[in-house]
């Protein structure tokens, strides 16, 4: 600064008067090793909490986790199903097809499901539960009904498609009993006990006795778990929830004492060797798949028990075939994914107002985390067998579609939200003007004119 520069300033003050004297600033706080550590992981766990708590969060983990889910259930049956197919005399790409096929159709339903009104959902009910038990009366019926592995629990519908009923008979015991206890909660008649176990329990139970005649145990376990989830959802009483939970444990415990296959299953828990007659055969080999795959596994593709060592390597035991190839990240990436998903399907059914919501996000989340917890557990040898497939996991048509349309269930309901109804509102205006911007931009870009060149002497 020049002295010129400075007279005006004094001039302006005046003569007698002094000049202003200024705080001196404050030096900016120097931040040390220690500070930056501790700092930086408060930084990040505040930005993932507030990322955890966004609208739109269940509805991203839902939609997510339930095709990861699923792409990677292809992939494991397309390689622990060649084996078997070639031993069938099939194409050994056989299963893998038709897994694929279903998975297409079931990407459908839950795109269907997912933009369907709560009311819909809500109609539906009563007509797949009808449908239901119908088709589980025709398994029962000598000529229509067929056995498979000593369960009579599937129809035949030409070709290589079959059907099981008891996998819709799931889907529709969540919808018909979420609508029910709903309606009865709308009617504040939840509060009496009659209200709250009729006609919700005798309903279970028919479907529960269609299925045990054909023996299917592990379809009956997970329908019972759904039936609890509805009943704790409903604020059912701690005396009479422990009551009916005592009652079907009295009763599974008959159905597994009289059963003597049931019985040799349940003795297989934690066994290491197959036994005097290898009744403990699949059980043993599975954990034999799990230890040879390691930390990361022995490579896709490269599973040794497939080659006719584990029986049912592509549906109840396909979790063990993951753990040999993809090893010990595979498995929990696998858990990761399902622990998300239930946690997302527990989310939508906490923030809710809306009971029908509640009760049938409940009882999907129950559904879905029931039987993964079943099949995962047999496979570890924590469990007994029962015969329950990983769900959008696992071989089988006839349990993908289903859990795939309940799925968007939970899609649905996660859209529902008011605040994530309001986020999704603001993001979509939002994406379409970008990708108009950009449009606009690249025309502009490809689209402009270039100037004429004048000829020479012309201004």
């Amino acid at each position: 600064m020049t002295a010129r520069s400075a007279k005006p300033s004094a001039a302006r003050r005046g003569a007698g008067q002094p000049a202003p004297v200024r705080p001196p600033r404050r030096p900016r706080p120097t931040r040390g090793a220690g500070s930056t550590a501790l700092g930086s992981p408060r930084r990040f766990y505040g930005r993932a909490k507030r990322a955890w708590d966004r609208p739109l969060t269940a509805y991203y983990l839902i939609l997510g986790g339930s095709l990861l889910i699923t792409a990677l259930g292809l992939v494991m049956v397309f390689s622990a199903s060649q084996i078997e197919a070639l031993q069938s005399g099939l194409a050994s790409t056989y299963f893998f097809r038709k897994q694929l096929v279903a998975a297409v159709l079931g990407t459908l339903l839950l795109l269907a499901a997912s933009r369907m009104p709560l009311k819909l959902h809500r109609a539906l009910a009563y007509p797949l539960l009808a449908v239901s038990v119908f088709l589980m009366c025709l398994v029962q019926v000598p000529g229509i009904g067929h056995a498979v592995n000593g369960n009579q629990n599937w129809i035949y519908l030409g070709g290589p498609f079959q059907l099981q009923p008891s996998e819709f008979a799931k889907l529709a015991l969540v919808l018909w009993g979420a609508d029910l206890l709903a309606r009865k909660s709308d009617k504040n008649m939840l509060t009496q006990w009659k209200h709250l176990l009729v006609p919700l329990v005798p309903m279970s139970l028919l479907l529960l006795g269609l299925i045990m005649l054909g023996g299917d145990m592990g379809t009956a376990i997970i329908l019972t778990a759904v039936l609890f989830g509805l009943l704790w959802l409903a604020g059912a009483p701690t005396r009479l929830f422990t009551g009916v939970l005592a009652a079907a444990a009295a009763a599974g415990a008959f159905l597994i004492t009289s059963n003597p296959n049931r019985m040799s299953r349940l003795g297989c828990i934690g066994a290491t060797d197959p036994g005097a007659n290898d009744q403990c055969w699949q059980a043993v080999h599975g954990i034999y798949a799990l230890a040879s795959g390691g930390w990361f596994g022995s490579g896709l593709g490269a599973s040794v028990e497939k080659w006719g060592q584990l029986p049912e390597p592509h549906t109840d035991f396909i979790f063990a075939v993951t753990g040999e190839e993809l090893g010990l990240a595979g498995t929990l990436s696998v858990l990761t994914l399902f622990a998300a998903l239930g946690y997302a399907g527990i989310r939508v059914a906490g923030r809710t107002e809306d009971p029908f919501v509640r009760y049938a996000a409940g009882g999907v989340t129950t559904w879905i985390t029931a039987q993964a917890v079943i099949n995962v557990g047999a496979v570890l040898g924590l469990l007994p067998i029962a015969g329950v497939p990983l769900p959008l996991f696992s071989y089988g048509g006839s349990a993908l579609l289903p859990t795939m349309f309940a799925v968007g269930l939970l899609i649905a309901f996660a859209r529902s939200d008011p605040a994530a109804r309001a986020a999704l509102a603001v993001r979509q205006p939002a994406l379409g003007q970008r990708l108009l911007r950009g449009g606009l931009a690249g025309r502009r870009k490809t689209m402009r004119r270039r100037p004429e060149r004048r000829p020479s002497g012309e201004r």
